[in-house]
């Protein structure tokens, strides 16, 4: 798992992305486990994430209503498939409305252009 770490900061919260290869749902899960073997990851307010496999899109929003179609939509566009993008955020008490939709997809941008 690449781990790219904090990338964008507003408000108190942080955000953080990290991917891998994953061309099953089965890879998928052993990639969000050994990411989350990282305390500082485990204990993070949501991982959000998705993977463009053979069988078609998949997401999870980690509680960032919204979030995971925000990565799939880039992933689409980038046509980068069998690839997990994970972008974690920790709360940082303040709620960042929209914007933090702006920051998932600054983050995901990042880890895109370090490929």
């Amino acid at each position: 798992m690449k781990k790219l770490g904090v990338v964008v900061t507003d408000r108190g919260s942080k955000f953080a992305v990290s991917g891998c290869s994953a061309t099953s749902r089965v890879e998928v899960d052993a990639a969000l486990k050994d990411l989350k073997r990282d305390k500082k990851y485990a204990k993070a307010t949501h991982n959000i994430w998705a993977v463009l496999l053979s069988n078609g899109p998949l997401k999870a929003d980690d509680g960032e209503s919204g979030a995971g179609m925000v990565i799939v939509r880039m992933l689409e566009r980038a046509e980068l498939r069998d690839h997990l993008v994970v972008v974690t955020r920790w709360y940082g008490g303040k709620h960042l409305g929209g914007d933090r939709f702006r920051h998932v997809q600054d983050a995901v941008r990042d880890y895109l252009d370090q490929m």
